[in-house]
C-alpha cells in the first residue's frame, strides 16, 4: 500500500465515530417504500452531506405526477459532486428507501442500536450503510485530492423498492450524471457482476356471476384461474431445468404472489386476479419469455366458453451483466479488497438472483459493479427481515476499499 492509500485508510479509521453517527441518523429517519414518502430522508441526507463539507450538493425533487405513477408519495434524488479536474467520472449509487419493518424485531427498527459490534435497523444493510461508506470514502479521497484527476458523483436515490425508474434511471436519462464507471450498493466479501431480470404480470380472469344455487348459469372466474395456476406451476418445473452459466445464478423462477376474487360465498365469482413474478436469467430474451408466458395463459382457458383473460405487464426489470472480470474497475476493486482485508485469494465475482438498480447503469453501457457493506450472503444480515444488521467492521472496511479503488481510477 503506497503512502497516499495509507493516508486514506488512516483518515477513515480516525473518523469511524463520525461514520457510525452518519449511518445511525439515516437509520433513524424512516423511509419505508411503500408507502414511499421519501422526500424527508432526502432532505436529511442533503443536510448531512452539506454539513460534512461537500460543496456541490443538489436536492433534485421529482415531479408529483411521476412520483404518483411510481406508486410513491414524495421523492427527491440527492447528488453530491466532487471534482478533481479533467478525467474519468465515477458514480457511486445507493438507495435510501427501504421495505417496511414488519414483525419480529428484538430492537427498535428505527433505533440504529449497536449490539456486539453490529448496528441494527431497517435499511441498515439494504442499503443505508452503502450511502455512509460511499460518502466517507469520498471524504477520505479528498485528503489526497492534489494527486487526482476526474470526478466522483455520489448519486443517492430513493425508489429502488419500486424499480429505480425515477431514481438512477432518471438521473442518467436527464443527464444529471454521465458516468464512465459505476459502483452500486452490494456486499463487502464479493463483487456482483450480474443479476436476474424480472417480469411482473397481473392476470385478470372475467366470467359471469350467478346464484350459488344455480352455478351452471354463471361462468366461474376462480375455476378458470385454477386452470391458469396449474399451467403456471407446471411451467415452473420446466424453468428449473434451464440452467444459467453465470456463477451465483441458478435458473429462472416463477412465483404467484397475490390472488383476489369473488363477491360472496353464495355467488359464482365473476372476477379473479393474480399477480405473477417471473425471474429471467441473464441468458434469456425477455421478449420471447413474455410472448411464451402470454400464449401459455391464454391457452390454459381457451376451451372455457365465455371466459375473458386480460394480461397486464406491471414491471419489466432488465437483467444486469455479466460484466467481464478483466475490466479496470473490477481489477482495481479486487486488488484493494485483498490489501485491506489481507486476503490471499481473489475477490469472488458472481451473479445474484435478485434484481437491483445496477441494471440501469448497465443498460446505458456503463461498466458497473455491485460492492458495498454486507456479509457473504444477504441472509446473514437479515436483509428485508426482522433484526436487519451490519457489522461495523464491514462498514469501515467497505469505505476503505471503495476509497482506495477510487484512488486507483483517478490517480494521475
Amino acid at each position: 500500500m503506497n503512502e497516499d492509500k495509507t493516508k486514506i485508510v488512516q483518515w477513515i479509521q480516525e473518523h469511524e465515530e463520525e461514520l457510525i453517527a452518519f449511518l445511525k441518523k439515516l437509520v433513524q429517519t424512516a423511509s419505508d417504500n411503500p408507502a414511499g414518502d421519501c422526500l424527508p430522508i432526502a432532505r436529511v441526507l442533503e443536510k448531512q452531506l452539506s454539513g460534512l463539507g461537500f460543496e456541490q450538493v443538489s436536492l433534485l425533487p421529482v415531479d408529483e405526477e411521476s412520483v404518483k405513477a411510481n406508486g410513491m408519495i414524495s421523492m427527491a434524488n440527492v447528488l453530491a459532486t466532487t471534482e478533481f479536474g479533467e478525467g474519468t467520472n465515477v458514480v457511486l449509487n445507493a438507495h435510501g428507501d427501504v421495505v417496511p419493518p414488519g414483525l419480529g424485531w428484538s430492537v427498535d427498527p428505527y433505533g440504529g442500536e449497536i449490539v456486539d459490534g453490529k448496528m441494527y435497523g431497517r435499511g441498515v444493510a439494504v442499503s443505508k450503510s452503502d450511502i455512509a461508506a460511499y460518502t466517507f470514502a469520498v471524504l477520505a479521497l479528498k485528503q489526497v485530492g492534489a494527486k487526482l484527476s476526474g470526478r466522483v458523483d455520489l448519486a443517492f436515490t430513493f425508489d429502488e423498492e419500486t424499480g429505480g425508474e425515477i431514481g438512477p434511471r432518471r438521473l442518467i436519462d436527464q443527464g444529471y450524471i454521465k458516468p464512465d464507471q459505476a459502483i452500486v450498493a452490494g456486499f463487502t466479501y464479493s463483487a456482483v457482476n450480474a443479476h436476474n431480470g424480472c417480469l411482473h404480470f397481473e392476470i385478470k380472469t372475467t366470467g359471469k356471476s350467478a346464484h350459488a344455487a344455480l352455478p351452471h348459469t354463471g361462468i366461474d372466474a376462480i375455476e378458470a384461474t385454477t386452470k391458469i395456476l396449474q399451467v403456471l406451476y407446471d411451467y415452473r418445473k420446466i424453468l428449473a431445468e434451464k440452467k444459467s452459466q453465470v456463477p451465483g445464478i441458478d435458473f429462472p423462477t416463477l412465483n404467484v404472489g397475490l390472488i383476489t376474487g369473488g363477491i360472496n360465498t353464495n355467488v359464482v365469482p365473476d372476477e379473479c386476479t393474480i399477480r405473477v413474478d417471473r425471474r429471467l436469467i441473464p441468458e434469456e430474451d425477455f421478449v420471447r419469455a413474455e410472448s411464451e408466458f402470454r400464449e401459455m395463459v391464454h391457452q390454459a382457458v381457451s376451451e372455457i366458453p365465455g371466459i375473458k383473460v386480460e394480461i397486464k405487464k406491471i414491471l419489466h426489470a432488465k437483467s444486469f451483466g455479466p460484466v467481464p472480470e478483466n475490466t479496470r474497475l473490477i481489477q482495481a476493486l479486487g486488488a484493494n479488497w485483498r490489501s485491506i482485508l489481507q486476503e490471499d485469494g481473489e475477490l469472488p465475482v458472481h451473479g445474484v438472483p435478485l434484481y437491483t438498480d445496477a441494471r440501469h447503469f448497465f443498460a446505458a453501457g456503463i461498466p458497473t459493479i455491485m460492492f458495498g457493506v454486507g456479509p457473504k450472503v444477504l441472509e446473514d444480515a437479515n436483509g428485508h427481515r426482522a433484526d436487519e444488521n451490519i457489522r461495523l467492521s464491514d462498514l469501515q472496511a467497505a469505505a476503505k476499499i471503495v476509497a482506495c479503488t477510487l484512488y486507483d481510477l483517478l490517480v494521475r
